[in-house]
């Protein structure tokens, strides 16, 4: 890894550079006066290595990661690709000695578990966060505050109707935030008629979880909790992708610093 404690500039990989978020961090690091994009990577170039530029900087962009790890000698990918994809490019990066900042969501409990022991082997540092926005981190962690003083919970998350998983990374960040805070499981009421099966959503520990995928929407979380004569609501809506991009860079400044896995914004922010 070329980055040091200190480093005054460091060199960017962004794999998934030409996805919507891709594009967006591509953007941002170009313009961070500590950072420098050197090369964008999307399987979905159309050549090894393009001439177009992908970023205001003209960094190229190429379709293997490997190749691009070795000619560019990045301090830091960020990857903003797919799941299926994500946890093989965090180990090879991890593997060539490179720190990695992951925000592809989908990622399961094995896909962690293997960039966990791959960035503990090699002592380098990794960052998997669901969501990157310093409001929905914060209401992860108000969750787990304040679900110890309510028997019942749902959460209403909202998305662009392309989105391809259901719930949300950060949906269910918040149910599992949620349920750490409590000493005793939720309640959850089961009508004795239920005309549509589903139509209580999906349960975890006792939180019904409501996922919508429609247009006019990019990333919404709602959580209602409710006790006697009460119910308390926290909201966090997200209206442009530009609001993920200072989680972004937080995490790439930090994750040279860190020797292994850290999931989850709120330990960048400290939490």
């Amino acid at each position: 890894m070329n980055a040091v404690a200190g480093a005054s500039n460091l060199r960017i990989i962004v794999n998934g550079a030409l996805g919507r978020m891709g594009q967006e961090v591509v953007a941002a690091v170009a313009e961070a006066p500590d950072m420098t994009l050197v090369c964008g990577v999307d399987v979905r170039a159309d050549h090894n290595e393009t001439p177009t530029a992908v970023n205001p900087t003209g960094a190229p962009v190429q379709s293997d990661l490997g190749s691009a790890i070795e000619k560019y000698a990045p301090d830091v990918i960020v990857d903003f690709s797919v799941a299926q994809a994500a946890s093989i490019a965090a180990q090879q990066a991890i593997n060539s000695g490179v720190a990695v900042v992951i925000g592809t969501t989908g990622l399961e409990e094995v896909d962690l578990q293997a960039i966990r022991d791959t960035a503990e082997k090699n002592k380098i540092g990794a960052i998997v966060a669901p969501n990157f926005a310093i409001g929905a981190v914060l209401l992860i962690h108000l969750a787990n505050m304040v679900s110890r003083y309510f028997e019942y919970a749902d959460i209403i998350e909202s998305h662009h109707e392309r989105k391809i998983d259901a719930p949300s990374g950060t949906a269910q960040a918040i149910a599992a935030s949620l349920v750490k805070g409590r000493e005793a499981p939720f309640l959850r009421t089961t009508p004795d008629k239920q005309i549509l099966t589903g139509s209580m959503g999906a349960n975890y520990e006792g939180i019904g979880i409501h996922a919508l995928r429609m247009q006019g929407r990019l990333a919404h979380h709602e959580i209602v909790l409710g006790t006697a004569g009460q119910t308390l609501s926290l909201r966090h809506d997200t209206i442009g992708r530009e609001c993920y991009m200072p989680g972004v860079l937080a995490a790439i400044r930090q994750v040279i610093h860190f020797d292994g896995l850290v999931v989850g914004l709120d330990k960048v922010l400290g939490l």
